[in-house]
């Protein structure tokens, strides 16, 4: 049913926790299937994020791809983690369920929610970082 990729990440997430006084915070949550997904970035001077740790309440898909997500922006720059989507985390795992694919969406949601609240924090807009 899951590949061993989602295996691993749920068996071994990847940055786990959270970032005491984060440049950004996002959470969002599914209210169908209960799932809460919440992620912290740190942000250097040259917009990369330099940490990212996350926490989730949910089934091994959810934890795994916030484990996966986190993988994926970790050392990217804020815009390269802002085109990161549902479809990219869903193939980085090799793909989920199609009854699990919701997962994959939280944790780019909450990935994204993280950014725009650090821009937000420093009085800069998403527009900035599109193309």
């Amino acid at each position: 049913m899951y590949s061993k990729e989602v295996m691993d990440h749920f068996s071994n997430p990847r940055n786990v926790g959270e970032i005491e006084n984060p440049d950004g915070k996002g959470e969002v949550g599914n209210p169908v299937c209960g799932d809460i997904m919440k992620i912290t970035i740190l942000v250097d001077e040259n917009d990369i994020i330099a940490d990212v740790k996350f926490q989730t309440l949910g089934c091994g898909a959810a934890i795994a791809t916030s484990s996966v997500t986190t993988e994926m922006a970790k050392g990217r720059s804020v815009a390269h983690a802002l085109k990161i989507t549902r479809d990219m985390v869903a193939e980085e795992l090799h793909g989920l369920p199609p009854q699990k694919l919701h997962c994959s969406n939280l944790a780019a949601d909450a990935l994204h929610a993280a950014i725009k609240d650090y821009l937000k924090k420093n009085g800069r807009s998403i527009d900035e970082f599109k193309e």
